[in-house]
């Protein structure tokens, strides 16, 4: 692999966005830096806030330009987690550094970094004029409860009669090494919370008490016993993981009026959330007593089978580096799993081995490349 210097806009402006402190939820003006470059390009940008109960307000933008059809969309957060210990740091956190060919900083990998080079890619193909048009959707809110963002921006876009065709999401997908995967659909998410419910009372009267952790661990040791499934051609069997096991009782000689358990569980296509919830009251029934599940539903599996847009975007990975990517559904939730449902998406970027980590960075060279990559496969996407 050549190796090759950043192309000054990415690597610049990949640096001023790591400047702004935007710690889901606090936008810090990275939103008005990318508003900008993009303005800059002719894009029509749109700031939209959203709000709900609980949950702080949000800002996102979505910004395109031309009218023609088809529409490729880049999709992606400019929303970073804290940086936990700053004086464990080599970098400061939000200075964007570059040590020995890294840029260090809070979204260097995840995933601010890949929005500059997506803007970069873009202006180059503009440039050469395309027959379609290119969109933004970013968010504040990825990192966070994914309340009042992309899925709420993707609601706006129905409304004002936005859609795009296709839509490349720029998260850490490589585990060591730019082009070794690229992802195609994610595991959904689903969590439960259980709580068991019986009678407080004096350890040595049992007779006048109803202890709830021996039926609390039984239910607990069935859930955990479930066996869901095999996998399938693409996802990996569906996983069910005990998290939390809470009593809150700090005496030795009360029996507690109620234990309680949280699970998720990370599944497949195989599954949904009404079979999940079904099969865990039924292993909750078997136990019996006295009990209260309740389960929310993060995100739905999904799959963007291989075809048109895996294809352009493994040959674009392929002509600049020179190896084929694995296509897989591998790691946590993104915001693709609300995006599927407008149009089909894949997600390709940086390498994800300090995403959130002390000292988070990305290489100088891989910026190069990703800028590269994204604007083939724009290229291959308008033909």
């Amino acid at each position: 692999m050549t190796q090759i210097s950043a192309a000054p806009q990415a690597l610049d402006l990949a640096r001023d966005l790591i400047r702004c402190s935007s710690v889901t939820p606090v936008d810090a003006g990275v939103l008005d830096v990318l508003q900008t470059e993009l303005e800059a390009l002719g894009f029509t940008c749109h700031r939209i806030t959203f709000s709900d109960v609980d949950t702080p307000d949000v800002e996102n933008l979505y910004a395109r330009i031309g009218t023609g059809k088809p529409t490729f969309c880049f999709a992606g957060h400019v929303d970073v987690v804290p940086v936990g210990d700053d004086a464990a740091w080599t970098q400061g956190p939000f200075a964007a550094e570059i040590v020995d060919g890294q840029l260090y900083g809070r979204g260097a990998t995840d995933m601010k970094s890949a929005i500059a080079c997506m803007v970069e890619a873009s202006a180059r193909v503009l440039a050469d004029g395309i027959d379609g048009s290119i969109a933004f959707l970013i968010t504040g809110d990825e990192e966070g409860p994914a309340i009042n963002g992309t899925v709420k921006v993707l609601d706006w876009m129905k409304q004002q009669g936005e859609t795009i065709d296709a839509c490349l999401v720029g998260e850490p997908t490589n585990p060591s090494t730019l082009g070794e995967m690229a992802k195609i659909g994610r595991r959904g998410s689903f969590s439960g919370h259980l709580q068991v419910t019986g009678t407080q009372g004096h350890v040595a009267y049992p007779h006048l008490a109803d202890n709830p952790l021996p039926r609390l661990v039984a239910m607990l040791d069935r859930i955990a016993g479930l066996k869901l499934d095999d996998g399938n051609e693409h996802f990996q069997p569906s996983n069910l993981e005990i998290t939390t096991v809470d009593v809150r009782n700090t005496a030795s000689n009360v029996i507690p009026a109620r234990g309680e358990a949280r699970f998720n569980v990370r599944y497949n296509t195989l599954q949904n959330a009404a079979g999940l919830e079904r099969m865990v009251r039924e292993a909750c029934d078997t136990v019996g007593g006295s009990y209260s599940l309740t389960v929310r539903n993060s995100g739905d599996p999904f799959l963007t089978a291989p075809g048109p847009l895996t294809e352009v975007l493994s040959n674009a990975i392929q002509a600049e580096l020179g190896v084929t990517p694995d296509l897989s559904t591998t790691g946590g939730t993104s915001d693709a799993r609300f995006i599927k449902d407008a149009c089909p998406v894949v997600e390709f970027g940086l390498v994800s081995q300090t995403m959130h980590k002390v000292d988070e960075r990305a290489g100088v060279d891989d910026i190069a490349h990703l800028t590269n990559i994204y604007e083939r496969v724009l290229r291959g996407f308008f033909g």
